[in-house]
């Protein structure tokens, strides 16, 4: 074996280890979420959803929500739409809240979320996404996960519903690279600057929140979710991803080609993410998740892709509870991988800054 080859070998040896070990955290994951009866107080939560030309999706989150005893009240932060979002709100029995001009320095999600949390009234608040379905129960019982386990604030992953064949095949691939790069959902992270977060569905106490600046210390970010618990955490919150997977389903691609635009704009979390970071996690994604099955294909595969392989494999195991009804197209998926880690490369290196028609200046708000 010729110098080269053997350093190209022990190189790949390393990175594969590094995916061992992030993978390895999933025997530390917190139990899945679950709706357990009345489990706080009727009246004590409000449900926040920032929308903005959502009519098409809005409705089935609504009418959940509406058939669920303990949420006082659903605040509709309607971010200038130009469809009949609010009127469709209104109809399904939520308070619309017409949101204020855009303010410099802020990105649209973040300044909807803020808008909603200083009009909502309850004790708890629960922000979540207009294509996010939520099963009556469970804004109760995450406020009472994060009572039990002492959380500040926490986050929650749902499963995802694919359209068709394509989406089925490229979505979890696109999905893994994360798990590769944080290790998976619900485990926990070793610092703060390395948290996942998922803000389709975030809870936390209205105030205590809102005692911290709410929003506006991620004002300009548009992965808000991840800077908002890094931002947190580093000041000394106790911040979770919770795994909800069992009654948390999320509509938010319509096909494979727009969940690579879509994916294309969060996936780096170039924001959050220093370029040592990036780069380091651009390895791990093609040398432990892309590589190995273009290296089986081309029949050049060895002990260490063999062990990649097996992670892989394991992955799609782990996985799987975050798709609704996965069939023989998701665990087809891993076809996928060298698409999905080309797309992270492309958006790492042109991060992609608009976002429901509009354009926001890049900020970096991450120095590690």
């Amino acid at each position: 074996m010729t110098p080269a080859r053997a350093a190209w070998l022990a190189v790949r040896a390393v990175v594969v280890g590094v995916a061992a070990v992030r993978l390895a955290r999933a025997a530390r994951r917190s139990p899945p979420v679950a709706p357990a009866g009345d489990v706080v107080a009727p009246g004590t939560i409000s449900v926040v959803v920032p929308a903005r030309d959502e009519v098409h999706r809005i409705a089935p989150g609504l009418e959940a929500l509406r058939a669920d005893p303990a949420v006082a009240e659903v605040v509709v932060v309607d971010d200038h739409s130009t469809d009949a979002t609010a009127e469709l709100a209104r109809a399904l029995g939520a308070r619309v809240l017409v949101g204020s001009p855009l303010p410099d320095g802020w990105a649209g999600k973040p300044w909807a979320l803020q808008q909603g949390l200083e009009a909502a009234t309850g004790e708890w608040v629960v922000c979540l996404d207009a294509d996010v379905v939520a099963e009556p129960g469970l804004a109760a019982a995450l406020a009472a996960r994060c009572d039990a386990d002492n959380l500040d604030l926490a986050t929650a992953g749902g499963r995802f519903a694919c359209a068709d064949a394509a989406q089925q095949v490229l979505h979890p691939a696109l999905l893994t690279t994360l798990v590769y790069r944080f290790g998976p959902a619900g485990a926990p992270a070793p610092a703060p600057h390395r948290l996942l977060a998922n803000g389709q569905c975030l809870v936390a106490r209205r105030r205590a929140l809102l005692a911290a600046g709410g929003l506006a210390p991620v004002a300009s970010s548009l992965v808000e979710d991840v800077a908002l618990a890094r931002h947190l955490a580093a000041a000394g919150w106790r911040v979770g991803l919770l795994d909800a997977t069992g009654h948390l389903l999320v509509r938010g691609y319509r096909d494979a080609a727009d969940a690579w635009r879509g994916w294309g704009r969060s996936l780096p979390l170039a924001d959050v993410t220093s370029r040592p970071w990036l780069a380091a996690d651009l390895a791990v994604v093609w040398l432990a998740q892309a590589l190995p099955l273009v290296r089986l294909v081309l029949g050049r595969a060895d002990a260490v892709d063999v062990v990649a392989l097996a992670l892989r494999a394991g992955t799609l195991v782990g996985t799987r509870r975050a798709y609704d009804r996965p069939g023989l197209w998701y665990w087809a998926s891993p076809l996928a991988d060298a698409a999905a880690a080309a797309r992270l490369t492309q958006a790492a290196l042109r991060p992609e800054r608009r976002w429901r028609g509009r354009t926001y200046p890049r900020v970096r708000t991450a120095a590690r």
